[in-house]
């Protein structure tokens, strides 16, 4: 049963002292409400108790009370609109001043002193992207727990006094895999997603329904701080289709989100695109008097808001680190909040795209993007106030309202240097091969069954020869060996497909490791996201088949057999153990190393490559534990590195010459 969008529970006095209750539940007293309801609820340790509802039905009371559990925020129903010219917040104008953070970025142990960080730089909003592939992994299996938990992170930001942006995809972007969108979607090999298609919109009905059940009941209009919900992301920017849009709107009202809508889009013809006649559009990095000449074609008098205001950038590998200056990132926050120009800054906190859930992006060629997601953001990917952070705040401040007040910046997380690490211990991929998935040609990592990691392509070929082998269609890098032994590398970036191969005899056996890099996660060409290898594979011009293929997701680096015998030519594994008393962050540096990805108490904590321009990886002081910790790094093309140490900052901005590599743009 519900009553003003709450679940309603029939509980009985015991059942409230025997637990069970959550914060803001709804329950019902049936009969005569007594003193004995008023005893069970205190001692269920609630500290308020409102009436929402009362009725007679056949003589009898029934009580619809909003119960608050002891340690949580009171709740108070209010109202959030869009108005003729301003946000109204209880009726009275209202601007946005919102900053972007990811709870799947955030080790959770970490989303309050976050949230507290951006309050204490003057803003009185956060925004979040919910990103579909981390909450429904596989299809109907859903994860609200941990760092998917994002009904606690919302509840953490109203507990800190924070209004709520939610978006919710089903596309985000973010510079994430696939744009959010879960892989397994293109196990149907005609799908097209972000369109009509009955099977994509079905698929999308239920993650939203799944959100919906998690969120709308912490809408402000319930008493919870979620005061407006996005549609879709940046359609305008990937098609035109303003039925599509519809239909997304009508899921997002499905799934129980009553709150303002709006639209995100850049300028122009994207707006345009992306656009929808009854919802407030956005204007992604709109600045100065742009902003108002863009979203009046929509709505002559505003309300003006700026969805994406961008204090820093994202990075690709092998390209120039992304630099924002500050002082015109101040003089446009101050033109914003003179102007009543709401906006939120994207990104306040970038934090770090942990295992294999890095997007990438394509221009003329493919472009990954790597596992740190500072974004020069004002609060850094430890999560330390940068010195962008005090100008803003500084600005920020000198515009808050009569009765706002500026909160104390809290101390930051300390770092820490860990002098060596010694892994001793390796472990050859060939040695720890699962079963084979046979077929006449390659088979995608979907049609594999599989959304990330590796796969290895064996097939035998005949000598001797001396000639071209070509991969028809790899994504997006990979290692060739002939007989266990590296012979080279091909790389999606640069459109390599093609290597010389020497068989000397009658036969030999090709190995070729194939490393999803991460999906598209913009624009057209993400359409399809396919990794692995997709087209027929030739040798001298001969298709070769017969093909093993071996699945290695390295979703549990326990299951492999490690030895103390001298390190083995990579793609291997090397293992060892460090020692720690404080549990601080630090950063490891991989700078020495070649390209993979590293495991410290079996979490993935992301890819490195020595291109750069990252250079190091974050390790949270949270998945340490005092004493003894496990490292496990799985490296594809550099041999003998037996050891690395912890650095207590980042290095971001390392860039270094690699053969093969082209000229590229520096990334604005």
């Amino acid at each position: 049963m519900t009553t003003n969008g709450f679940s309603v529970k029939t509980v009985s006095p015991i059942s409230i002292r025997t637990g069970g209750l959550k914060d803001y539940d709804v329950v019902m007293f049936s009969g005569e409400s007594g003193s004995d309801d008023v005893t069970a609820l205190q001692e269920a340790g609630c500290v308020e108790v409102s009436i929402i509802e009362f009725m007679k039905l056949s003589g009898a009371a029934i009580f619809f009370v909003l119960v608050a559990l002891a340690g949580a925020s009171p709740v108070f129903a209010a109202t959030f609109a869009v108005g003729e010219s301003d946000f109204l917040l209880d009726g009275k104008p209202f601007q946005i001043r919102a900053g972007e953070m990811h709870p799947a970025r955030i080790p959770a142990e970490y989303w309050p002193a976050r949230l507290k960080l951006a309050h204490a730089m003057g803003l009185n909003a956060v925004s979040l992207y919910v990103f579909w592939n981390r909450i429904e992994r596989r299809p109907s299996e859903f994860d609200f727990t941990g760092n998917n938990d994002v009904a606690r992170f919302v509840q953490l930001a109203q507990q800190e006094g924070l209004w709520v942006i939610l978006r919710p995809g089903p596309y985000v972007c973010g510079e994430w895999d696939f744009g959010g969108l879960p892989w397994w979607l293109l196990k149907e090999k005609d799908i097209k997603v972000r369109s009509k298609d009955a099977r994509y919109l079905a698929a999308s009905a239920r993650y939203l329904n799944a959100l919906g059940a998690q969120l709308a009941p912490l809408q402000i209009i319930h008493g919870g701080p979620i005061i407006m919900v996005q549609v879709e992301n940046e359609y305008g920017s990937f098609a035109s289709d303003h039925q599509y849009m519809n239909e997304i709107r009508d899921l997002d009202r499905a799934a129980g989100f009553d709150v303002p809508l709006f639209t995100a889009d850049g300028g122009d013809e994207m707006m345009a695109k992306g656009s929808l006649p009854t919802t407030l559009p956005g204007f992604n990095g709109g600045e100065g008097p742009d902003i108002r000449k863009q979203i009046s074609v929509y709505r002559p008098n505003g309300p003006w808001l700026v969805p994406e205001f961008y204090p820093g950038s994202l990075d690709h590998w092998g390209e120039p680190h992304a630099h924002v200056g500050t002082d015109d990132l101040v003089r446009e926050t101050e033109w914003k909040l003179i102007h009543n120009v709401s906006f939120c800054y994207y990104m306040i906190h970038g934090g770090t795209s942990f295992g294999f859930m890095n997007g990438a992006n394509y221009s003329d060629h493919y472009q990954p993007q790597p596992s740190s997601y500072d974004f020069e953001a004002p609060i850094d990917e430890a999560g330390r106030p940068t010195s962008k952070y005090f100008y803003l705040r500084e600005a920020i401040a000198r515009h808050l309202g009569p009765s706002e007040t500026i909160l104390p910046v809290p101390l930051a997380n300390p770092t820490m240097a860990i002098s060596r690490i010694d892994l001793p211990e390796t472990a050859s991929v060939f040695d720890n091969l699962p079963a084979a998935v046979t077929s006449s040609r390659p088979l995608s990592f979907e049609d594999l069954d599989q959304g990330y990691g590796y796969v290895l392509y064996r097939a035998k070929v005949e000598g001797p020869v001396d000639t071209n082998l070509n991969v028809g269609d790899l994504r997006d890098f990979a290692v060739v060996c002939l007989d266990q032994k590296r012979v080279g590398t091909l790389d999606s970036r640069f459109h390599q497909n093609s290597i010389p191969l020497h068989v000397p005899g009658h036969s030999a056996t090709l190995d070729i490791l194939v490393e999803n890099c991460g999906r598209i996660n913009y624009g057209t060409h993400m359409v399809d996201g396919r990794k692995g290898i997709i087209g027929p594979v030739t040798l001298g011009g001969k298709t070769l088949s017969h093909w093993q293929m071996f699945k290695l997701p390295f979703d549990n680096v326990s299951e492999f057999r490690f030895t103390n015998s001298p390190a083995t030519q990579a793609p291997c594994l090397r293992r060892g153990t460090f020692e720690v008393k404080p549990t601080d962050d630090t950063f490891l540096d991989l700078h020495t190393w070649g390209k993979g990805v590293v495991f410290v108490n079996g979490r993935n904590l992301g890819r490195y490559w020595n291109i750069g321009p990252q250079q190091t990886l974050y390790l949270p002081g949270v998945w340490l534990q005092k004493g003894t910790n496990q490292i496990v790094i799985f490296d594809e093309i550099k041999d003998n590195q037996s050891s690395l140490a912890g650095l207590v900052d980042p290095v971001l901005n390392q860039l270094n010459e690699e053969a093969g590599a082209r000229a590229r743009p520096v990334t604005q």
